[in-house]
């Protein structure tokens, strides 16, 4: 009975109970027995009232229903059902509109999932993106944006983008996608803080289906490594080079010197042919040590890994060391602990030994020290070799381990190096899955450590 009392139903009762008393009045004036009048429209409300709560209860109350679900539906809420028991077209409606939520709620959440893939495949992308409007409003940037340009999504989102873009190459790229409506590629360097990219910029226009551009897409791509690369290859390209023609001109120059003459003096002649050996045997070591290099570049390089008794492998090589520190009037040390044994690659690690000790020798001026120490740290055989050389400096010492680079050119071209040799150690070090650092103290002297992991399978 409750029902009665909401609308619309108050109106048609108030309206019925008032139209039963104006005929109630009206049939007063033609009928005598008024309580059987009375009892004849009671009934006759009655039953109005209980056909008006029937169709309201079948037909009213579930169509406010379905206009109430609509109503959440509309705004967002495709969880909204209607639960309301009815076998005719009302029932049929309800189905209708409960089908409507589900396939609602189902595209929902595959568009919400796809829209998460999607953001998660831009932010995770390791090139910046931008999304432009064609008022020039910026749209979207992803994580890689930010990361090289600064500031938070906040502060690009919803901006003309010449207003938080200071950079003239990207207000060009965005202009000339615009102007040409085609991709427009360019390059420039970005500084931010302590970083410097390398970036390529292209712009690409995005069109609607009447082929009218609607904005433009700017990718950013970091080519700082690469360059960086290019910039190695050309100096690697220019030290070959250099040290390729030194040895190369002497050689020439003292063969047709002896060629041209016909040298009596076989003091001069054999001055000259020992310096043709010396040259070509340099040039030689350079090959080599540029052949090793590449081997041990290889992705698929080999390790002839066998058991070694480091003692012993130290005794092999110190006889020709202690010489040549001789020689240079150097007090030559070593100590290695008993026992040491390692799976390694044999040959390699003899190499490690003598490059570091030729490298600290030759670097050392007489009446200095070198000193060899090797022991086990943890899990690693741990070499260390020390000298009181000439010391690098603490901004060389990034860079002590590339190709031909030295730190006194004049001094080191005269002890006869390739300039490879910590290169080479780098390499043999990596590919052991060891690990080498650097102490270094200008005209103080150096220390070199390494430490190579003991177990490996063979």
């Amino acid at each position: 009975m409750k029902y009665l009392f909401t609308k619309p139903m108050i109106t048609y009762v108030i309206g019925t109970f008032l139209t039963f008393i104006f005929t109630g009045i009206v049939l007063s004036q033609v009928v005598d027995n008024y309580i059987v009048l009375a009892a004849v429209l009671l009934t006759a409300f009655i039953c109005i009232i209980l056909i008006l709560l029937h169709i309201y209860d079948r037909h009213i109350k579930p169509i406010n229903k379905a206009t109430k679900t609509m109503e959440e539906i509309v705004k967002g809420n495709y969880t909204a059902r209607i639960h309301h028991s009815s076998t005719s077209a009302i029932g049929e409606l309800i189905q209708k509109v409960n089908k409507l939520a589900r396939n609602l709620s189902e595209l929902s959440i595959q568009e919400q999932m796809q829209s998460e893939q999607l953001t998660t495949v831009i932010d995770n992308t390791e090139s910046g993106l931008v999304l432009i409007d064609s008022k020039g409003y910026i749209h979207l940037v992803n994580r890689k944006f930010i990361s090289m340009f600064g500031n938070t999504v906040k502060d690009y989102r919803g901006y003309l983008y010449y207003d938080v873009l200071d950079n003239e190459t990207i207000h060009e790229t965005v202009q000339k996608t615009f102007l040409y409506e085609k991709a427009v590629k360019e390059s420039f360097t970005h500084i931010s803080g302590l970083d410097k990219y390398h970036l390529e910029i292209v712009g690409a226009p995005i069109f609607n289906e009447r082929n009218m551009i609607r904005g433009a897409v700017l990718v950013l791509y970091d080519i700082t490594e690469l360059r960086n690369l290019e910039i190695m290859r050309k100096d690697f390209v220019a030290n070959v080079s250099h040290e390729l023609k030194t040895p190369i001109t002497s050689i020439k120059g003292f063969a047709e010197t002896l060629l041209d003459n016909d040298m009596e003096d076989e003091e001069a002649r054999d001055e000259f042919l020992k310096i043709i050996y010396t040259e070509s045997n340099r040039l030689q070591l350079l090959i080599e040590d540029l052949l090793t290099l590449s081997k041990l570049e290889k992705d698929d390089f080999p390790l002839a890994l066998t058991s070694i008794n480091v003692k012993a492998l130290v005794e092999e090589i110190i006889p020709v060391i202690a010489q040549k520190a001789d020689q240079k009037q150097l007090l030559l040390s070593c100590h290695v602990d008993e026992g040491i044994t390692f799976t390694a690659d044999k040959e390699r690690v003899k190499q490690i030994f003598i490059n570091l000790l030729d490298n600290a020798i030759n670097y050392t001026p007489p009446n200095g020290e070198v000193q060899l120490d090797v022991t086990t740290r943890d899990e690693y055989v741990y070499i260390k070799v020390t000298d009181t050389g000439i010391g690098i400096d603490e901004q060389a010492q990034n860079r002590i381990f590339e190709r031909f680079y030295r730190v006194d050119r004049a001094r080191s071209r005269n002890t006869g190096g390739t300039g490879l040799g910590l290169a080479i150690v780098k390499h043999i070090v990596e590919v052991h899955e060891g690990k080498i650092e650097i102490v270094s103290e200008l005209d103080k002297g150096t220390a070199i450590h390494i430490y190579l992991p003991m177990n490996r399978p063979e």
